[in-house]
């Protein structure tokens, strides 16, 4: 993407992958693991615990806003806390993405929450405006796209670590309401800075990832066949609610383009026609220690399997490269898995005009 500044206007080059101009110049990420292997959350080596310190197989480029982020023609989006400040690295866009980023505010003042994430995507806004100007940083912030990914740790740490999960009477639904709402806001607050390309990342099935059917294993038992319904209800329901809500502010916020990706949907696909899509593990991580690979997470890549391509789970609940490559595929085109994302795939985002 090369991006020419003259007389307060914006000129977009012709996209490189898809041979016709694109209406997306930059992409800025938020979210989790997700987005982020680690390298953008200080002190992150440090305050992991038992979490993984590898959360991904390689790099960030082998998570899926990059592989997507490949597809439009857009170069790697570099993390946060590696820009050099330069206009040009804010012009391609920013990762503001961190391992274990939550919705909530974060027990934990070492990882970066939701609004911690917004706070600094406004800034890189402002700053955008004093360098370029209003009127060239309102075409470049409504030409791009921001990427969207959480809940995952928010559904985790209420699981594990949050005795009120567990107390009688307490709704766990109710949660999952009060995650969307705050989605719903910060969609509806970057709307109103000038964003107009927006995508919202469901949450993967956690009741069938290694970490929760570690924590659900019984000894006595042995290896479950299935995963962990209850678990899983609390990702549909928070799933179904934000496309939901998602489905109005297309209807209410003029000239938007917000999208919902179902990786629930495709992720349960892998999961049980684990043998249709090439894997031969659908159950444990590639990379952990204990029960399903689900105790501690990656601490080391030496600890991973042979052949990570054959596992639909990275480490403790993310999944490999080889599951993000198939989830870049669908969401880009709609193939191998059909209306992965909703209303439109981003090859049609990428290609229509604003």
């Amino acid at each position: 993407m090369n991006l020419c500044m003259g007389n307060d206007e914006l000129f977009v080059s012709t996209n490189g992958t898809s041979g016709w101009p694109s209406s997306v110049t930059s992409m800025y990420i938020l979210g989790d693991s997700s987005v982020d292997c680690g390298d953008n959350t200080p002190f992150y080596p440090i305050l992991h615990q038992n979490l993984s310190l590898n959360p991904c197989n390689g790099s960030d480029q082998t998570l899926l806003p990059q592989l997507l982020a490949k597809k439009m023609g857009l170069q790697y989006v570099k993390p946060f806390y590696s820009q050099n400040g330069s206009m040009e690295d804010l012009l391609n866009g920013v990762n503001f993405g961190a391992a274990q980023a939550t919705i909530m505010h974060p027990k934990s003042g070492s990882y970066q929450s939701l609004n911690q994430q917004l706070r600094q995507a406004f800034e890189t806004i402002q700053l955008l405006q004093l360098q370029l100007g209003q009127d060239t940083a309102k075409s470049l912030i409504e030409s791009s796209l921001f990427y969207l990914s959480f809940g995952k740790d928010d559904l985790i740490n209420y699981l594990v670590d949050d005795e009120s999960a567990t107390s009688p009477g307490y709704n766990g639904l109710h949660f999952t309401h009060i995650l969307v709402d705050q989605m719903i806001n910060a969609i509806q607050n970057l709307y109103d800075a000038n964003v107009r390309k927006i995508v919202c990342m469901g949450i993967l099935p956690l009741g069938c990832s290694p970490s929760v059917m570690s924590i659900r294993y019984n000894s006595s038992i042995g290896y479950k066949l299935g995963c962990e319904n209850d678990v899983n209800l609390l990702v549909l329901e928070y799933n179904t609610r934000l496309e939901q809500r998602i489905v109005d502010l297309n209807i209410k916020m003029r000239g938007a383009q917000v999208i919902f990706c179902d990786t629930y949907r495709a992720m349960m696909e892998f999961i049980f026609h684990p043998q249709a899509y090439g894997f031969e593990d659908a159950k444990n991580a590639c990379c952990g220690t204990g029960e399903y690979g689900g105790t501690k997470g990656c601490l080391s890549p030496d600890m991973a399997c042979p052949r990570a391509s054959s596992h639909v789970w990275w480490d403790l609940y993310n999944p490999t490269e080889a599951v993000n490559i198939l989830l870049a595929n669908s969401a880009w085109s709609g193939d191998p898995l059909p209306s992965i994302c909703r209303p439109i795939t981003f090859k049609a985002l990428e290609s229509s005009s604003y």
